[in-house]
């Protein structure tokens, strides 16, 4: 699988002209333009605006949905695929090497913003007035790009790049919220996935339920899944996991004579002390405590 180190190798691969700057690239979408690369990893990021004509970009093993308006991100290392990529006039796409952050605030925060982990098809669809705040922001970027490079120009890029992300995130809590109907069906969904895991008691067997693994079976990322749950229920995908567990730990304390040791073993914690602290935390008592009051 090819690894592109250098945004000139990226470019250079797609006959596409040289990069203004050696860690940044943006490329304002132009008729004719048609991209193809075959699966490959990268040291960049990516923020693009899209309007797909033909061809598909899969991200994530998924594939892009092909509305137009929306946004899509990937991070470095991640596995991509270009096919026959035909987009139409007025989006963009902005490469930036992770070494571009060195030293900016943005470098610390960039990680906390969870859409560089979704999936392809959980792109961010921008309303028409959303759309033209994030075109007013590729073309302040796309102005320093053209211009001859000074002291100041990385500075107003990165100003430019971070209010890309922060408006990113707020669209994607307003898309969150429009979406609620899906939103809630999605909490059913994953609460059934839960119970039936327990249920069939596959803890045992296979051992604490991953949100990986839980989102997998969803067709989601995990931090999508996490975050489309906390909008709807205030928690995260992982501390609904725990609440669940807790529950049945709750039930069994209560009606069986088991070793607290046992119980937490049964429910796939491998660790005593961890379930022990993560016990206390949901109610409030170590295990040991409660069954003492129980007894009591």
């Amino acid at each position: 699988m090819k690894h592109f180190r250098s945004l000139s190798e990226m470019h250079s691969e797609n006959g596409l002209p040289e990069p203004e700057h050696p860690m940044l690239s943006l490329l304002e979408i132009t008729p004719g333009l048609v991209l193809n690369f075959r699966e490959f990893t990268c040291d960049f990021y990516m923020i693009g605006l899209k309007n797909i004509k033909a061809g598909h970009w899969l991200y994530g093993r998924t594939r892009f949905d092909h509305e137009k308006g929306s946004m899509v991100f990937w991070k470095p290392r991640q596995v991509i695929e270009i096919n026959n990529l035909e987009l139409e006039e007025g989006g963009y796409i902005l490469l930036f090497h992770e070494d571009f952050l060195l030293g900016s605030a943005l470098q610390r925060e960039i990680g906390r913003y969870a859409f560089f982990d979704y999936e392809a098809d959980e792109a961010l669809h921008l309303a028409p007035k959303e759309e033209k705040i994030i075109m007013r922001l590729f073309e302040s970027i796309d102005t320093e790009y053209d211009n001859n490079q000074d002291e100041f120009s990385r500075n107003i890029i990165l100003v430019n790049i971070d209010s890309l992300l922060k408006y990113a995130e707020r669209f994607y809590k307003r898309q969150f919220i429009n979406r609620r109907e899906l939103s809630g069906k999605t909490v059913s969904a994953f609460q059934r996935l839960l119970d039936d895991f327990i249920r069939q008691d596959k803890l045992m067997k296979e051992g604490l339920p991953s949100v990986s693994a839980l989102a997998a079976e969803l067709n989601m990322s995990p931090r999508y899944l996490s975050n489309a749950l906390k909008l709807e229920t205030g928690k995260t995908a992982q501390e609904l996991i725990h609440i669940a567990l807790i529950s049945v730990a709750k039930n069994r304390l209560r009606e069986s004579d088991d070793h607290v040791s046992e119980i937490a073993y049964s429910l796939g914690f491998e660790n005593m002390s961890y379930f022990s602290r993560l016990f206390r935390k949901e109610v409030g008592q170590t295990p040991k405590d409660f069954k003492k009051t129980l007894l009591n």
